[in-house]
Parts: structure tokens; C-alpha cells; sequence
């Protein structure tokens, strides 16, 4: 008998499983994977849809993994659909180049990034000026505020409106930049204390890169599909040790570029300096904001100087 579902959660080679349709009555169930992923060296990801064998004895083995639309080093999760970027409006005091490199992996992995500010009551004129950045891009923004409520309904309509029974929203952003705040104003029954969704299930120290997805429509109510992860890495672009995308890929991640492809003076333009350069051009026109283009050019110089042996 073969069953369908998604990974929501795997530890010590025993994942959970959260089954399109019931069996025994059951909505999940635990298997482990056939020792074959081991010998291919196939490591199985929380959001990956599977394949589940039952056999003659009833026991359920993961057989098969299909194929990703994308995948993370750290977190360890596939098939992520939605980050939303939070960025604080005080302390920590926001670095634009830091998120911007979020959502250049976001958009390299083909996951949709979502801005979110928080702490809107502190600095309403902040809020309001990064979100025109992020907007003239062409990114779906939303002001929030813990405080006094501010965002929490746009944002729920955002995931009711978008999702499906397999889309897997997380967030991202600085520890204190309110994650925990707004997402304990968005799902209640997270309860969280700390910066960590995994504070929730009491884990030890050891066990802090465990990701899991947690079921919206248990958290938000019946409807409600898809999924929240559990993303204690997201803290991690270091674009000198780790391969996100090449150099030759970084304009495409920047979506406001797209339209200046190929309307550049010269045919291998970089985009940083050269006269001629569409891009810079729109820059100087407003039409791009200085600080994307900042980033753009932060990111650039790392790529070209990394080593093509750490590539």
C-alpha cells in the first residue's frame, strides 16, 4: 500500500509525517526511510513531499522523495514557499544589507519574500520609509506593531489567501527584531518566550537546528492550509563560506534589475560603476533605491572575490 504526505518533522532517523488522506484513522504517522537514502546519501528535509510504504507486517517505510522546488543548508527545509522578512524599526538597529541578502537567497531558491516591519509604534517615519523601498521593488510589505495590534489581520488574510494544503510559510530577521512578539500576536498558541519557535517544545541546546512545520489550520483555525516552520538558522548568509547562488546569478535576484537586462552600453557590464549602465542610471533616476543598489554592489564584491575552489 502506498501512502502520500509531507515531512513536518525528523528526528534520530524517525520522521513525522503529516498524510494527505487518513489511515487507521490516523492524520499522521512516523516511518523511517528506506536504507537506500542512507546509501545515496539523501538526507531527508522537513517540507519534503514523500512516498510511504506499508508493509506485510504494517509498518511504514518512506520510500520515495519528490522532486524540490528548493532546499536550505541551514535550516534544513525544502520546499519553503513564503519568508517573511522582519525588519525592526529600533534596536537592533536595521542593516538593509543584511536583509537584502535574505531575500536575494529567497528569490535565488524561487521562494516569494514577504517584508515585515515591526515596532511601527516607535518609528512610524522609519517604518513608512523602508517600506517604500521595499514596495517601488515590487515586494509585498507590511507595517505591524505588537503593541497595539497593527498588521496582525493583513498578514493572517495574506496566508488564507495564499496558501494551499502544502504551502510552508517561515520568518526570518535579527534576534530582538520582534519575531516572537508578532508571532506569538499571529498564532497564540505558539506561546513562545524566546527568539526560538523551539523554546516551545523544551529541546536541549543539542537539539536546536531541528526544524518542524506546525499545521495553520490547528494553529489559525479550520480552512486554514499549509504550514509555519520551526527556522532556528535563518542567521546564516555567510556568502564567503557557503554557496547560495554564483556571481553570474546575483542580478536576477534583485527584481527591480529584471528590466534593465540587456539595455546597458556594454554587453558585460556589472552593474557597479560603468558609464552607460542602465541600471545605474535608473538609480540616479529614482527608480531604484540607492540602498538595493548599495547592497547589489556589497554582494557583488563578495561573490567576484571568492576563491573558485570555495565555489
Amino acid at each position: 500500500m502506498i501512502l502520500n504526505g509531507l515531512v513536518t518533522r525528523g528526528v534520530g532517523g524517525l520522521f513525522t509525517i503529516a498524510l494527505d488522506t487518513e489511515y487507521n484513522g490516523k492524520k499522521q504517522l512516523e516511518a523511517r526511510a528506506k536504507g537506500a537514502f542512507k546509501h545515496d546519501k539523501i538526507t531527508l528535509l522537513a517540507g519534503d513531499r514523500v512516498e510511504i510504504d506499508i508493509n506485510e507486517n504494517g509498518e511504514p517505510y518512506i520510500s520515495k522523495i519528490e522532486d524540490r522546488k528548493n532546499s536550505l543548508i541551514r535550516p534544513p527545509l525544502s520546499n519553503l514557499d513564503t519568508l517573511f522578512v522582519v525588519i525592526s524599526c529600533v534596536k537592533p538597529s536595521p542593516v538593509l544589507e543584511t536583509i537584502d541578502k535574505l531575500i536575494c537567497i529567497a528569490e535565488a531558491k524561487g521562494i516569494e519574500p514577504v517584508i515585515v516591519i515591526t515596532k511601527a509604534d516607535l518609528d512610524a517615519d522609519f517604518a513608512e520609509k523602508t517600506a517604500e523601498i521595499y514596495k517601488k521593488c515590487g515586494f509585498e510589505v507590511f507595517i505591524t506593531s505588537s503593541e497595539d495590534g497593527v498588521g496582525k489581520d493583513e498578514i493572517l488574510n495574506y496566508i488564507k489567501r495564499n496558501g494551499d494544503k502544502s504551502a510552508i510559510y517561515a520568518f526570518s530577521g535579527a534576534s530582538g527584531a520582534g519575531k516572537s512578539t508578532f508571532i506569538n500576536l499571529l498564532f497564540p498558541s505558539l506561546s513562545l518566550e524566546t527568539g526560538d519557535l523551539s523554546q516551545r517544545l523544551d529541546r536541549g541546546k543539542n537539539t536546536t537546528r531541528i526544524t518542524e512545520l506546525f499545521s495553520l489550520s490547528e494553529l489559525i483555525g479550520e480552512g486554514v492550509q499549509g504550514y509555519l516552520a520551526d527556522t532556528p538558522g535563518f542567521s546564516l548568509i555567510d556568502f564567503e563560506r557557503f554557496d547560495f547562488f554564483e556571481l553570474e546569478e546575483l542580478f536576477d535576484t534583485f527584481r527591480e534589475f529584471r528590466k534593465s537586462k540587456g539595455e546597458c552600453r556594454f554587453t558585460k557590464c556589472s552593474h557597479t560603476k560603468e558609464q552607460g549602465c542602465d541600471i545605474i542610471s535608473r538609480v540616479q533616476l529614482g527608480e531604484i533605491p540607492k540602498s538595493r543598489h548599495n547592497s547589489y554592489v556589497a554582494l557583488y564584491n563578495i561573490l567576484k572575490q571568492k576563491p573558485k575552489w570555495k565555489k
